[in-house]
Order: structure tokens, then sequence, then C-alpha cells
């Protein structure tokens, strides 16, 4: 299968958050500061509502009699201390900012940038939708969260600017990675490309209620921005070591069981 078949589903998906950057900077700064806010509470309200969904999830998998939102939660606190240790918060600021100087971005580049990264890059479509398209060719998945970041990317862009759109870099190394990597072991580790079967993985089911929670993190970051209490807002960056580390704390439970 060639790398543009591997790649497709990022390359729509990246399109299209460009896109809705587009429209969003061309209609976005015409709209009042007042109804701006209005759109980051109500992007905050919709992200809620997936992030709740997701975190759901954890209700479906445990580690021998370890319930799964109890592995999400020592996970999470375990990432908060290593994604602290590592700087990982600064470390996307850093790259923001060297985007931001680079490109000659103004306003709010780099929490555009960080916001949009994030909210982009976290959940199961991101995994399901890379493996799907980099063992079948199967875009079909990452399709459907083409459409939501495009419609997020627009009202983003209409409140931070620019930098929502550098972004589409993020997506484009991430979901393209999975998406390549995926032909070589995914199959192996997870069951095959069947999306029913991704789907009641509990690995997958683990790393997507524990992204859930990490994105409650980033709609009460929106939910501030809408309110004007930025000052307050959770460091979900230095909280994604989680995804890696609840993962392997399943693996321990199940060879201890």
């Amino acid at each position: 299968m060639s790398l543009l078949f591997q790649l497709s589903g990022t390359l729509i998906n990246v399109a299209a958050v460009l896109a809705g950057t587009l429209v969003g900077l061309l209609v976005g700064g015409r709209l009042p500061e007042r109804t701006q806010r209005t759109l980051l509470q109500t992007l905050s309200l919709v992200t809620l509502y997936i992030a709740l969904n997701m975190a759901g999830s954890l209700s479906r998998v445990s580690g021998g009699s370890v319930p799964g939102v109890i592995i999400a939660l020592i996970g999470l606190a375990a990432g908060a201390i290593v994604g602290e240790a590592l700087g990982i918060e600064e470390r996307l600021e850093s790259l923001g900012e060297v985007l931001r100087r680079r490109f000659r971005g103004g306003g709010r580049f780099t929490e555009g940038f960080v916001a949009a990264s994030l909210l982009f890059c976290i959940g199961p479509l991101t995994i399901i939708g890379g493996i799907q398209n980099g063992l079948t060719g199967d875009s079909s998945s990452y399709v459907l969260k083409s459409t939501l970041d495009g419609i997020a990317a627009l009202a983003l862009s209409g409140v931070y600017g620019v930098g929502v759109g550098f972004s589409a870099l993020t997506i484009l190394l991430i979901q393209g990675g999975i998406s390549l990597a995926a032909g070589g072991f995914a199959a192996g580790l997870l069951g095959g490309a069947d999306p029913s079967v991704l789907k009641t993985n509990p690995y997958v089911l683990l790393v997507t209620g524990a992204g859930g929670l990490t994105i409650v993190g980033i709609s009460w970051n929106l939910m501030l921005a809408g309110l004007g209490f930025e000052d307050r807002r959770v460091r979900v960056g230095s909280l994604l070591p989680a995804l890696l580390i609840a993962p392997a704390l399943l693996w321990v439970l199940g060879r201890l069981a």
C-alpha cells in the first residue's frame, strides 16, 4: 500500500484544519468580542460532552480487581509528575513561540497553537483512525475527525488567530506517525484493524478514558478563556505522559493477576 493511502486521512485532517482556520480568520475577526467569547464557551461545552463520553470508557476496563478509573487516576497523577519534571507544557509553549517568531505571528499565536494541538491530537479517533488508515487505507475515521476539527478550528481561530492553523503540523506529525507505524506493529499489538476489535481493546479503552479526562481540562481552559480567567487554566500538556503510563500500568496489573 502506498504512503499516500496510509496518510490520506491525515492529509484530509490537515486540510480541514487549515480551511477552518482560514474561514475563522476571515469571519472571526469581524465579530464582537462578546460573540467571540460566547463561541469559546459553546466550544467548551461541546468539548466537555465529547470528553465525558470518552471518559466513560473507563467503566469497561479493569486490571484484575482494580477499576479502570483508578488506573487512570494513578496514571494521570504519575503523568503530571513526569510531565512537570520534563517541562512539557513549557516545551509546547516554546515551540509555539518559535513558530510565532519564524512566521511573524501576532496576538495569541502560542496559546492558540498549544490549545488546538492538544485538542486535535488527544482522543480515540487519533489512535483508531491512524491504525485503520495505516493498515488498510481506510480513512473514514479521520474524515469524521476532520469535520469536527475543521469546525473547532473555525471557532478557535476567530479568537486565537493564525496559531490554530499551525496545529496542522502537530496533526501531520502525530497522526501521520501513527498511520505509518501501524503497518509495522500495531496490528499485532491491538488485534487487527477491524474497528470493532480496536474499540473494545482494553488498552484503547484505557487510553480513550484517560484522554477524555485530559480533554476535560481543555474544556475547562476554553471556558476560562470565554469568561476571561485564563490565568487559572489547567496545565494539560503536563498530563500527556499519562497516556503512556496508564496502559503500562494495565499491562503490569495483567501480569500480576
